[in-house]
């Protein structure tokens, strides 16, 4: 199926922001960077006819923050040793990575076109064969557990690298993350970050009428962690999250988004969790993704 523009697909990637730039020009420019990510995803999706939409805009900023404002990463070194980590747990979102990693310039944003299409390393979740990808991520409640045994290896190598791992709220139903959150709280893992994505919606239901998650931030303190909460939407409240001095504890940070986000007929609605947008619908998203 054809999209209606070309723009997701070309043009040159941002550069990191400079630490040194003031709180509200680094929220314009991060609005700006996350806002293309969102129109590459709508587009990816569209083309590939598969993809997780709803939870890809609600992570969106997040990445956007990490990738270009937090993360000490070099598109020209992927493998460097001394790199930061980044797991994405919540692995049906790889669209709104491989844009991220895209724009950061670990790779052609050409590329993008050939997501999920045969024989393409973009595949429907994250793939280490694409630059900037740490772990191969699809089945949930695996991307904590690696994020922790990175955490380890930082401070056994002491290369003191920092790990982060975003997962969906969802996901916190599977069991392996509260074994990996008691193992970094236990070892008081300070170079660990989870961030989850609290969209508060998961396949096919709403998380509270699944399975409760709250009170979660009381669940991660118990667990050993501090806990910083913050708008999920809002770049500067998530740099300063992501980047909460360390106290000798791993850091949970609980991003309330919406799931979504950034296009008005999808947003906080369940059915989006897989959908995928018509011709007319992607025209409109564009419209509003501006």
């Amino acid at each position: 199926m054809p999209v209606s523009s070309a723009l997701a697909f070309s043009g040159a990637a941002f550069d990191p922001l400079p630490a040194t730039i003031d709180a509200s020009e680094r929220r314009q420019r991060l609005s700006k960077i996350a806002t293309q990510v969102r129109r590459s995803v709508v587009e990816m999706i569209a083309r590939a006819r598969a993809g997780h939409i709803g939870g890809d805009l609600s992570t969106t900023d997040t990445l956007a923050t990490l990738f270009f404002a937090v993360l000490r990463v070099n598109p020209e070194n992927p493998h460097d040793p001394k790199r930061d980590r980044f797991i994405l747990s919540k692995g049906h979102c790889a669209a709104a990575l491989y844009s991220t990693l895209a724009l950061r310039g670990f790779f052609p944003a050409q590329d993008l076109v050939t997501f999920m299409q045969p024989l393409s390393a973009l595949n429907g979740h994250p793939n280490r064969k694409v630059p900037g990808v740490e772990a191969n991520t699809g089945p949930l409640g695996h991307g904590l557990p690696i994020g922790v045994g990175s955490a380890i290896a930082s401070r056994l190598s002491r290369k003191n690298w920092r790990t982060f791992v975003v997962l969906g709220d969802g996901e916190l139903q599977e069991g392996s993350n509260w074994e990996a959150a008691m193992c970094a709280g236990h070892r008081q893992l300070e170079t660990l970050t989870a961030i989850v994505d609290r969209n508060r919606l998961q396949q096919g239901a709403r998380t509270e009428d699944t399975n409760r998650l709250d009170p979660l931030a009381d669940k991660w303190r118990a667990f050993g962690w501090e806990v910083v909460e913050c708008d999920g939407h809002d770049h500067q409240a998530l740099f300063d999250a992501l980047t909460h001095p360390r106290s000798g504890k791993p850091v949970c940070v609980i991003a309330n988004s919406i799931k979504g986000k950034g296009v008005s007929f999808i947003e906080d609605r369940v059915e989006w969790h897989h959908k995928v947008p018509s011709a007319e619908q992607v025209e409109l998203a564009l419209k509003e993704l501006v």
